[in-house]
């Protein structure tokens, strides 16, 4: 029986699919929805320039702190989550999971605390060298999951 849908988001038209579906499945089956976006870390040079005499790098007024690269992720995070449930919630209510990390492991933690029975995600259909560089995220949480995963295809 699923009670629970956990619905992998980011900001591509893949994931917007797969929301939607999930999304018209939660509301057939009057379950509880989750919805979670994942912020990778990301990593940034020091800054731009160098001391071309010494070769060490300037800390310059331009280069952004930590602090408020992490408050711009969580901005755009949260209004991507909330923009998702607006268009697509109706009368459900809606658990929104914004979580830092890499993204499986950030899925599947999300799933195990929502206590979810069904994951859903989009595919970006990546092959040959592209997924080799970039993974293939919808495959790697089919692999490690101890809940069934459903993966939503986008057919243009």
């Amino acid at each position: 029986m699923i009670k629970k849908i956990l619905v992998g988001i980011d900001d591509s038209k893949y994931a917007e699919n797969a929301a939607e579906y999930g999304f018209k499945l939660a509301e057939s089956l009057n379950a509880q929805l989750g919805l979670v976006h994942i912020v990778e870390n990301m990593v940034m040079p020091n800054s731009g320039s160098a001391d071309t005499i010494l070769g060490v790098p300037m800390m310059g007024l331009n280069n952004p702190n930590e602090l408020e690269i992490i408050d711009a992720q969580t901005e755009i995070s949260e209004n991507l989550l909330e923009r998702t449930a607006k268009k697509f919630a109706g009368k459900l209510q809606v658990t929104h999971f914004n979580e830092y990390g890499p993204t499986v492991d950030g899925i599947i933690n999300c799933a195990t605390e929502f206590k979810a029975d069904l994951i859903i995600l989009g595919t970006h259909h990546r092959s040959g060298f592209d997924r080799l560089l970039m993974g293939n995220v919808a495959e790697d949480v089919l692999r490690h999951s101890k809940i069934p995963v459903l993966v939503v295809p986008f057919v243009e």
